[in-house]
């Protein structure tokens, strides 16, 4: 079901990362809806191939050209925007979704886990944005980039490594809206709660709940919920928006304990103080 209105991305052409499952399928199958054709790219080739059967089958006539990519190798990146472009004849909206955490504390926390996720989320990101800004938007002096990133405006307490990533991402949506604006590309990010998707499955269930309680809907987020706000940023209509992140947690990041504290946090004793002034 889609809540625009019919035609809204007729004669365009978006780019989906991670539009294999998710959010992203969901961001696909509704511009497919609404008359776009569409690249989608993820590491893994069966999920890709299962959406864009899936997509094909949405409307006669729809373009789809799905291949795996890994966002963190600048040069496969810029290979495969160039044969996505070729495939469907130009790119005129780009959605960040493709990404990727675990749960852990930062203490536990290795260097290399650290490292895989920001080069995930980070400059994986960095990457596709580059990529197709300069091959697509910026010689066509046109175009639309959603980033998907995370709720980090509390920080992000049990994915320290996700959290950094995406305040990077927000603050790179920000910086390119300002320079990119010459050039008439749109940037924008949109910055989801707990949703309850694929990739949420390989969390604890106890972390899952803990996220429902903490929420004042008392409920997890849906794919389509988020896809609709993405699918909005990503149209025509939303040409005066740029260089901002909308938040979609069900009031979350206002309200509850993210990360539960004990009582019996270590107490360091106060500086001392000289009740006596000195005299002078």
């Amino acid at each position: 079901m889609t809540i625009f209105r019919e035609g809204l991305f007729d004669g365009q052409t978006a780019i989906v990362t991670g539009g294999g499952t998710g959010i992203g399928l969901a961001v696909a199958s509704e511009i497919v809806t609404l008359g776009g054709d569409v690249a989608i790219c993820g590491r893994r080739p069966e999920p890709l191939a299962a959406a864009a059967e899936r997509l094909r089958a949405m409307r006669s006539g729809a373009q789809i050209y799905q291949a795996p990519c890994d966002i963190r190798d600048y040069d496969a990146v810029a290979a495969w925007v160039g044969q996505a472009q070729q495939a469907l004849g130009g790119i005129d909206v780009l959605v960040n979704n493709a990404g990727g955490q675990f749960p852990t504390t930062a203490q536990h926390l290795s260097a290399r886990g650290f490292e895989a996720v920001v080069r995930n989320n980070l400059q994986g990101t960095w990457n596709m944005t580059h990529a197709v800004a300069t091959q697509a938007l910026i010689p066509r002096q046109r175009g639309r980039i959603v980033n998907v990133i995370a709720q980090v405006a509390r920080g992000f307490p049990g994915m320290v490594h996700t959290g950094a990533a995406r305040a990077g991402v927000d603050n790179l949506t920000k910086t390119l809206a300002v320079e990119w604006s010459q050039h008439g590309v749109r940037v924008n990010a949109v910055a989801p709660g707990v949703i309850k998707t694929s990739g949420t499955r390989q969390y604890p269930p106890r972390l899952l709940e803990d996220a429902k309680r903490a929420n004042p809907l008392k409920r997890l987020g849906t794919a389509p919920e988020v896809a609709h706000l993405i699918v909005y940023l990503a149209s025509t209509f939303a040409d005066f928006v740029t260089g901002q992140t909308f938040t979609i947690d069900g009031g979350a990041s206002l309200w509850g304990e993210h990360w539960p504290i004990p009582d019996d946090v270590p107490q360091y004793p106060p500086y001392p103080v000289d009740d006596e002034p000195e005299d002078g």
